[in-house]
């Protein structure tokens, strides 16, 4: 059995210096909109770097976003971090640049990014969006392996239980 823990604060903050990919989910017109990301967490706020087209457009109407992250080794064995905010595209060149170069420290080729995009046999220029997502509220959960523990996966006395009251 495992145990479901709340990360700490510092817990949080950790597996965002560690994991720099993720899933960014954002929403249209009730419609949730998830896609994998590479980010670079610069304390308080973490940059998205991606190019134009669905995610942008959607952020660009309703800025409230959220980015999921986790740390799997396996399934007895994980770390899941959710960190919801605003979300705005960076306009103020020298926060772009600053932003560029911690993403691309983290990820050179700026994939899946940066890619041959196909749109009625035409390439599609590549054109870079940096988004930063400010955080309103961060939560974390981990797991604890209890295997050979001797707590009852129901609480004893109830329906299903193993154990006597």
């Amino acid at each position: 059995m495992i145990e479901v823990v709340e990360m700490r604060m510092s817990e949080i903050e950790q597996l965002l210096d560690e994991v720099n990919y993720g899933h960014l989910g954002c929403s249209q017109n009730g419609m949730p909109y998830v896609v994998p990301v590479h980010f670079a967490w610069a304390k308080p706020v973490i940059y998205i770097y991606t190019t134009e087209g669905k995610k942008a457009e959607i952020i660009r109407g309703n800025p409230k976003a959220c980015l999921q992250l986790e740390d799997v080794k396996n399934k007895r064995d994980w770390r899941s971090v959710i960190v919801q905010g605003e979300a705005a595209q960076v306009t103020d060149h020298e926060e772009r640049e600053k932003a560029l170069k911690l993403v691309a420290e983290i990820n050179p080729t700026l994939t899946p990014a940066v890619s041959i995009r196909w749109m009625d046999s035409w390439v599609r220029e590549n054109i870079e969006v940096i988004l930063k997502l400010t955080p309103t509220v961060m939560t974390g959960r981990f797991s604890v392996d209890r295997q050979g523990d001797e707590v009852p996966m129901v609480p004893a006395g109830s329906p299903g239980s193993t154990k006597p009251q």
